[in-house]
């Protein structure tokens, strides 16, 4: 029995030497690295997470190891950077050497590195740049665009209307109305709310992002051998190939009648690009490209805009004086004229409560993870290249340095002194840099026409029974930060 002791003790005292040693070369490896909690073997700092919401756990260890810190995920070091300047300095100074993205596990499942959100190198520029140009040629922030947004504003009123001032959920709603914006540059069309198939498509974007923001989901990105034992990796898969599924089916339709001189749709014109493309070898513009792409777009298109107008009602029930300025403003300014992108300027207070809203509501706390395409060095610390990387936005949008009152529902932090409206450089709910939202224009132009056309016609209140207190602004957990269902009161307005 001695001798299997002293064996035990031996072979313990080797592991922990090993160990040791390990720690040693890596922080040789890692000299003036950026610091962070000490990791334990195999899980790292795991242990230290709420996996339900990690973005406050790294807004506690920012104010323990400053603005530019690192955990260990798994074998991963994670760099993060924290509060506007970090973040500026990073992804618009330093914009190049933080423009990759890196490769994650469930990401890499369902994209294969296509697309535009999760692509990589020449792909994403590529697709990007194809992206960026294709969007402006079919309207996005130009008064074709507009028109569509006013028109789909007159069949979300009306659905609103219906309700006769009772009680309901208008998530759903809203997400199809905003849906629509997106499909018609991507599609060339527009559904009727009830359209099976539409209502299905809907579905399975918002399955899916509840989904990918499940503690399970971030467990397989650290360890991905675990997948074989995850239902929501295997339904999120199941919604990619049906969502494709029914792309694939229309693009087939309109390569039938494709005509490269009257393109009809995003689809449309990817469709030219490949057939000019048909002689490379190599090319970027082929069917996963196309599923991917339109699959980002429309996820992309729907969750930020929508999350936000859901947003947007709950906050003017909770802040019913907020609701009456805006409307006070929407009588001065547009009277019972259509309200148009151009009466902007001259309704600061709205657009001040627009921002507020976006601000306040933090729908995605954290960017999606960046990936350092070189080394660099920021705030003193020698970050080396292919480092995952990321921006913590929440600490942007809160930041105390640049905010009167971060944590409060406060439009006036876009006012001056005399009620104009103030850019604030802090404010970056659609990221920085190279990987900034591609869809920026068209969401602030929705954001503005859907938000401002509804309080013109409706006043917001909670349901009988339930109080301003009583209204819940703790978010639900998604992969972004949607509100907890709720129910409301669309009162038309005389």
């Amino acid at each position: 029995w001695s001798s299997c002791t002293s064996i035990g003790l031996v072979f313990i005292l080797t592991f922990l030497s090993i160990l040791k040693m390990g720690g040693f070369w890596n922080n040789r490896r890692r000299k003036n690295f950026p610091p962070g909690p000490r990791a334990l073997p195999i899980i790292g700092n795991l242990h230290l997470f709420d996996l339900k919401r990690p973005y406050r756990t790294y807004l506690q260890l920012s104010k323990v190891y400053g603005p530019v810190f690192s955990v260990q995920m798994g074998q991963r070091k994670i760099v993060v950077i924290s509060g506007y300047e970090t973040v500026k300095e990073a992804l618009v100074n330093q914009a190049d050497a933080f423009s990759e993205r890196p490769k994650i596990p469930i990401f890499e499942d369902l994209t294969r590195g296509n697309g535009i959100v999760f692509a990589h190198g020449e792909n994403w520029k590529v697709m990007r740049r194809f992206t960026l140009t294709t969007l402006r040629d079919f309207g996005m922030g130009k008064r074709a665009i507009e028109d569509r947004i006013v028109e789909e504003y007159g069949y979300l009123a009306d659905t609103f209307a219906s309700q006769e001032g009772k009680p309901f959920d208008a998530s759903k709603i809203i997400n199809a109305a905003v849906a629509n914006i997106i499909v018609s540059i991507l599609l060339g069309k527009r559904f009727d709310y009830k359209d099976s198939r539409f209502v299905r498509l809907l579905h399975l974007t918002n399955e899916s992002m509840r989904l990918a923001g499940k503690p399970l989901v971030t467990m397989y990105n650290i360890f991905p051998h675990l997948g074989f034992l995850l239902r929501a990796n295997k339904t999120l898969l199941q919604n990619r190939d049906e969502f494709h599924a029914y792309v694939q089916v229309t693009f087939v339709e309109h390569l039938k009648t494709l005509d490269k001189n009257d393109q009809r749709s995003f689809i449309d014109a990817f469709l030219v690009k490949q057939q000019e493309e048909k002689s490379t070898t190599n090319g970027y513009f082929h069917n996963g490209n196309l599923l991917s792409l339109v699959s980002n777009l429309f996820t992309a298109g729907v969750e930020t805009i929508s999350t936000t107008l859901n947003w947007s009602f709950l906050l003017m029930m909770k802040y019913p004086e907020i609701q009456r300025k805006v409307q006070e403003e929407i009588e001065r300014v547009i009277g019972s004229n259509p309200p148009r992108i151009e009466h902007r300027t001259q309704m600061p207070y709205t657009d001040a409560v627009i921002h507020e809203i976006q601000r306040f509501a933090n729908i995605l706390p954290l960017d999606l993870p960046h990936e350092t395409a070189a080394d660099v060095t920021l705030k003193g610390y020698f970050i080396p290249k292919g480092t995952f990387i990321i921006p913590l936005l929440t600490s942007v949008l809160k930041d105390k340095s640049q905010w009167e009152k971060p944590d409060m529902f406060y439009p006036e932090h876009f006012l001056d002194a005399n009620g104009k409206f103030v850019k604030k450089d802090a404010f970056l709910p659609f990221s920085a840099g190279r990987r900034i939202c591609a869809g920026e224009t068209l969401a602030k132009m929705e954001l503005f026409l859907f938000f401002t056309s509804l309080l013109q016609r409706f006043t917001f209140h909670p349901p009988p029974g339930v109080s301003v207190s009583d209204l819940d602004l703790s978010p639900a957990i998604s992969f972004n930060v949607i509100p907890k269902p709720y129910k409301m009161c669309a009162v038309t307005r005389s």
